[in-house]
């Protein structure tokens, strides 16, 4: 399935020089599998140059050296973004290389320990918000500054999740730091909207990622595509796309807002 979708991208793709963010610079935290890859090879198709950053070094070269391959530019930055001062380090690290920032999409984060409430610890709390909602706090903050230093305006994606809004059972820290990241973008988007930068959220439903099936175990894949209207597992294209069009012109005038990519699995209703 991956791969007709991956084909059918590759029809639709811009020509060189004729994406819609040529001589733009985009971040994608989390870069090197799933979400991050997919969302860093369509910025690049658009033309823009592409800082990837994530824990994984092999993982972001290989992508970085997928990109510059096709005639993209493209480096890889190792980043641990729940480190204090990591964040800072990334932003300063991406205009060293590139000159500017445009585009951001943090996309690094931990499902953390999925277990019920009576069974979890203060150590699992703060590992997955120093992650989920500090490092990514941290990230929106350094972003937002270079963007105002810069005074060109930008657009920034965080990936959310379905379980910000909805729940599973043990899913009580994974969803609170979730739940908190639509919060947090409503008040930014406030904050820097009359500064020509824009923040949103795309909440990913039930995706084909390796952090997906570290959960699933085989075990949940049966209902969970039953439950879904679209009658399919999601795929790493089809949120990284939205993540990079939320950057493109065309969604100019769509800020604070945290958008489901999930096939309808969060509708309510009968199935």
């Amino acid at each position: 399935m991956s791969q007709t979708i991956e084909r059918s991208a590759q029809q639709h793709r811009p020509l060189p020089g004729q994406g819609r963010l040529v001589g733009k610079v985009a971040l994608v935290t989390g870069g090197g599998s799933g979400i991050g890859r997919a969302a860093a090879l369509a910025f690049a198709r658009e033309g823009a140059a592409v800082v990837l950053a994530g824990r994984r070094e092999a993982e972001l070269k290989s992508v970085a050296d997928e990109i510059i391959k096709a005639d993209g530019r493209a480096v890889a930055i190792p980043t641990d973004v729940s480190q204090s001062d990591a964040a800072e380090k990334l932003i300063k690290g991406a205009i060293d290389c590139f000159g500017r920032l445009d585009a951001a999409f943090n996309n690094a984060g931990t499902e953390g320990v999925m277990a019920p409430i009576t069974k979890l610890t203060a150590a699992d709390f703060d590992h997955t918000m120093s992650v989920n909602l500090r490092g990514t706090w941290l990230l929106v903050k350094h972003e937002v500054e270079a963007m105002l230093a810069q005074g060109t305006g930008g657009a920034i994606v965080n990936t959310s999740s379905w379980l910000a809004k909805g729940a599973a059972p043990g899913s009580s820290i994974y969803s609170a730091s979730k739940g908190a990241l639509d919060a947090m973008v409503r008040a930014v988007a406030l904050e820097v909207a009359a500064n020509g930068i824009r923040i949103n959220n795309v909440e990913p439903g039930v995706i084909d990622t390796p952090m997906f099936h570290r959960l699933d175990g085989g075990a949940v894949t049966v209902p969970l595509v039953a439950h879904t209207p679209a009658k399919r597992l999601g795929q790493p294209e089809d949120v990284g796309d939205v993540a990079v069009w939320l950057c493109t012109p065309e969604a100019r005038f769509i800020t604070g807002h945290s958008l489901p990519v999930d096939g309808g699995f969060t509708i309510a209703g009968m199935r």
